[in-house]
């Protein structure tokens, strides 16, 4: 298909992986070195050896990723502590705290697992996990992440970019959308049948918005496998947009040519639009947008950051929405 021309990536070879800690400290001599006079150039070599390899914290099994080269994929902010990313989670499907997913997430099985692809496509097909692993290099990225309740983290991913799936499958001229379902197993996932939303949880992506490189197909996070309250075995990771729009545990990838009525959508309209970029200017109902907390900086009292317009990621997807009326299209 024409808009889908092979981008060109390299994929570096992933080094072995080291420690957390001098990850940690890799980005901060980046930092320094980024504000010398020679910063640009050291910071450039510097940072494809800091994200050549990854540390996880040994607790699930390990995935080899190699340092991404697309654009606005490595942000040099401090990333969020494991325990931080691993805890304090939605996912309803597990229960309404933050608690509730690392508690009750454990009995979720993620093999075997199979993702339907299907739709306006040329080639519909079922994937089976271990085949999605294999469909692309795996990549390291580090996306700032932020929340529409006003909290963001800074996590490293390990996946692709969804493209690679998209291309494979041949979209027709009447795929305008791409839907994203989700597993509602009540049997495995506690609040799946409670009234908090329209199961199974549904999310969606205009198409040019799934064909952008930033948007990710995540099957790992800090150097390992997901962790199942983070969404395993595969999930969405969409770093301009709110937390909620990138669906965990999906089960099936539709090319549809009608906007989808997506979970929140259907649960708050006027609450949760469908576009859902991150936005200082538009404030939720009951959460401000114009600052966030970053966790694991100070608890609740720490001291808030400006949130950026598109978190950050304005010169890599603002051409996307250009024209648009972002008030009205939130």
């Amino acid at each position: 298909m024409h808009f889908l021309k092979d981008r060109g990536f390299n994929h570096p070879i992933a080094s072995e992986i080291t420690p957390q800690a001098v990850y940690e400290q890799r980005r901060q001599l980046l930092r320094t070195l980024a504000a010398g006079a020679a910063g640009g150039v050291l910071a450039t070599w510097a940072a494809r050896d800091a994200r050549a390899a990854f540390a996880g914290p040994g607790k699930h099994p390990k995935l080899t990723a190699a340092a991404s080269t697309v654009a606005g994929a490595s942000t040099m902010e401090k990333v969020t502590a494991y325990d931080d990313a691993t805890t304090y989670n939605n996912f309803y499907e597990f229960g309404t705290d933050k608690s509730d997913p690392a508690a009750n997430a454990g009995k979720l099985k993620t093999r075997p697992w199979t993702v339907a692809v299907e739709g306006a496509v040329a080639k519909p097909q079922v994937f089976d996990i271990e085949q999605l692993l294999k469909l692309a290099p795996l990549e390291e990225r580090i996306y700032r992440l932020r929340c529409v309740e006003g909290w963001s983290m800074v996590i490293p991913w390990i996946g692709f970019s969804l493209s690679e799936v998209i291309k494979r499958v041949e979209p027709t001229g009447n795929a305008k959308y791409v839907e994203f379902v989700t597993l509602a197993d009540p049997k495995q996932m506690p609040y799946v049948g409670s009234r908090v939303l329209d199961w199974p949880y549904v999310e969606g992506l205009r198409m040019d918005e799934a064909l952008h490189p930033l948007t990710m197909l995540v099957f790992g996070m800090y150097g390992e496998v997901l962790p199942n309250q983070n969404g395993a075995p595969l999930r969405l990771a969409v770093p301009w947009k709110y937390g909620f729009k990138s669906g965990k545990s999906i089960v099936k990838i539709r090319f549809v040519e009608q906007q989808p009525r997506t979970a929140w959508v259907k649960s708050a309209a006027q609450e949760y639009g469908f576009y859902s970029n991150v936005n200082p200017n538009v404030d939720h109902p009951r959460w401000s947008q114009a600052t966030e907390r970053r966790i694991g900086e100070g608890g609740l009292f720490a001291k808030k950051r400006p949130t950026l317009l598109f978190n950050g990621y304005e010169a890599q997807v603002g051409q996307l929405y250009a024209g648009m009326d972002l008030k009205k299209n939130y």
